[in-house]
């Protein structure tokens, strides 16, 4: 028989492995996210009793039960990794029973669970009033279909040959980044320093015939995205027009972001923001626009941004002190070259997610195919 209905909770155990003796620390936590990821904790730890986390070591599942206003998806994590991790006590951990590791695949599992039907099923099945849940006996009680242990594996062999092939281009990526980095540090100190108002000018282009319709704005990633702003009934001849090569700020809540919102613009039809951004270009001919958005793409000068906003309510970063930043401005030719880089770097990141998105995309088509299968030889 190919194909077997059966309870999940069959084979699943739950895992209670605290952080007791606190081998693991800070750096080791991880939060999982609605893309079925691991990834570094964005909650705040200072004063957070580490022994209370659960270890998630190396196969072994995790999950949020809380599903509420988590875009209609369930945050559920395979920790494939070497390295065991901790997670806080609030997610719940499990793992494929010992002695059911070769009737039901762990990889086969995670695909599972890392399709669009089984978030619908799973938001269908949630429960609570203003937070809803779905819990561990919920995971335990799902029906499925499974397949024969060996067609399970066939199909989880394609899946962990595409994954190894992402990941060793992401280890690629990473190199690149690291000899990038190293040159921005070597001419970061060598370089002579000029601010921000000696290389950048304010331009106000309005859309005065209103032949412009397409209304952007920019993101804490530094990213145009389409606004989100209702412009119904909106006068959009007021508008800032935005050409290519140009830059748009917004100083506002900098420190609460711990982020400067700029962004470059670098599409050949050009777009319009709102009149409460900025629109700067570059008045210095022997510098690039791009290497100073490269400059802007730095942790180090969002800090710095976090540090020059005014003691407001909204943390705002002036105009003023905007312009005071400083930058070190190497040669064109050194600019050219760590532009060209950068661009390098950009493209194959891109690339990188590109790919990470067709592995989660291939996993609904991976579980159906192994059900078929199974299907075709339990009537064979």
């Amino acid at each position: 028989m190919g194909l077997t209905n059966c309870i999940l909770g069959h084979y699943l155990e739950l895992c209670s492995n605290k952080n007791t003796d606190l081998v693991y620390g800070i750096y080791d936590v991880r939060g999982v996210n609605n893309l079925k990821q691991l990834m570094p904790t964005k909650a705040d730890l200072n004063g957070r009793d580490l022994s209370k986390f659960q270890i998630v070591n190396s196969g072994e599942f995790v999950f949020n039960h809380r599903t509420s206003r988590n875009g209609s998806k369930f945050s559920i994590a395979y920790n494939d990794n070497a390295d065991s991790i901790i997670c806080t006590e609030d997610y719940v951990v499990f793992k494929v029973r010992d002695d059911c590791k070769e009737i039901l695949n762990t990889r086969w599992l995670y695909m599972f669970f890392n399709r669009p039907e089984f978030d619908r099923y799973v938001i269908t099945n949630s429960w609570g009033s203003s937070t809803e849940f779905y819990n561990w006996e919920d995971i335990k009680s799902i029906e499925i279909e499974l397949p024969l242990f060996s067609i399970q594996q066939k199909y989880a062999k394609v899946y962990n040959a595409m994954l190894e092939n992402q990941k060793s281009y992401e280890r690629g990526l990473d190199d690149l980044k690291l000899s990038f980095e190293a040159l921005i540090d070597e001419y970061k100190h060598k370089a002579k320093k000029k601010n921000i108002g000696s290389i950048l000018q304010e331009v106000d282009c309005r859309n005065a015939n209103g032949s412009i319709t397409n209304v952007q704005g920019i993101n804490i990633t530094k990213q145009f995205m389409p606004s989100v702003a209702n412009t119904n009934d909106v006068d959009i001849s007021k508008y800032k027009v935005v050409k290519k090569g140009q830059f748009v700020f917004s100083g506002m809540q900098t420190g609460r972001d711990e982020c400067i919102r700029i962004a470059l613009f670098d599409k050949n039809e050009p777009i319009i923001i709102s009149p409460a951004y900025a629109v700067l270009e570059v008045i210095d001919d022997n510098i690039l626009a791009e290497y100073v958005m490269m400059w802007f793409s730095r942790k180090e000068v969002d800090r710095l941004g976090w540090f020059m906003s005014d003691g407001s309510i909204r943390t705002n970063l002036d105009m003023d002190r905007f312009y005071e930043i400083e930058i070190p401005v190497p040669d064109l030719d050194v600019q050219k070259l760590i532009v060209e880089i950068y661009n390098v770097y950009n493209v194959r990141r891109d690339i990188n997610e590109k790919l990470k998105s067709q592995i989660n995309d291939i996993c609904p088509i991976l579980i159906k195919g192994s059900i078929e299968e199974a299907k075709k030889t339990k009537e064979a």
